[in-house]
């Protein structure tokens, strides 16, 4: 059996090596050697995520995926989950989580039925803290949502600051005649933020062929 540690953050700003070194101990507690890593800052809400989908169609069956918490594979919605856990159970991949203590004997279980077993039992506990992410997830939005009304109606909500660094950096790009994929890769930035930037560029060229 090959591990595959996985590693996500939500955003660009945090840090998605994090807890890398906690799985390494954690790796050495369970006697497993940690065959590669596949690191991505996406959102754990978004069943498309390269770095995921890469583990998968590189690991073969019996694999395993050693991961810090379920929420960092998932806080999908139940129909997205079931798209992705079908995929896991289809390759015959297991998953180790830190916060799943029956999936650390995928580590040292040689006995087929005991695997049976442990696969049965570890389906069933990965819905129940699947569906608790997810409810997580949805209620942390709402209270960011809840917050941001309240501050509107209190008239004291500026919005999320923009990166002026970023636009500068954007804005001369642009001007260099370089695409949003080259741009985006660059940068790691999104095309909406590069689109924002490229009509602020064209409302400034507009008005400059007026004067």
């Amino acid at each position: 059996m090959r591990v595959y540690g996985y590693l996500r953050a939500s955003t660009k700003d945090q840090d998605a090596n994090r807890a890398k070194s906690t799985l390494i101990d954690f790796a050495g507690n369970l006697q497993i050697r940690i065959s590669g890593w596949f690191v991505e800052n996406e959102s754990g809400a978004k069943l498309n995520r390269p770095e995921l989908f890469r583990l998968l169609e590189m690991a073969e069956p019996d694999d395993a995926i050693l991961i810090e918490q379920i929420d960092r594979i998932t806080r999908l919605s139940e129909s997205d989950w079931q798209k992705l856990k079908s995929i896991i159970i289809n390759n015959k991949l297991k998953i180790i989580s830190m916060d799943l203590p029956t999936s650390y004997n995928f580590a040292k279980s040689t006995d087929e039925f005991q695997k049976r077993i442990l696969d049965a039992i570890n389906s069933m506990m990965l819905d129940i803290l699947a569906a608790t992410a997810r409810k997580d997830y949805v209620d942390r939005r709402r209270r960011q949502s809840e917050g941001v009304q309240k501050a509107k109606s209190l008239g004291k909500y500026k919005g999320r600051p923009e990166d002026i660094e970023l636009q500068g950096k954007i804005e001369s790009l642009l001007i260099d005649g370089k695409s949003y994929n080259y741009i985006q890769n660059m940068l790691g930035c999104s095309r909406h933020t590069i689109s924002k930037v490229s009509k602020k560029v064209s409302a400034i060229d507009k008005r400059r062929e007026f004067l």
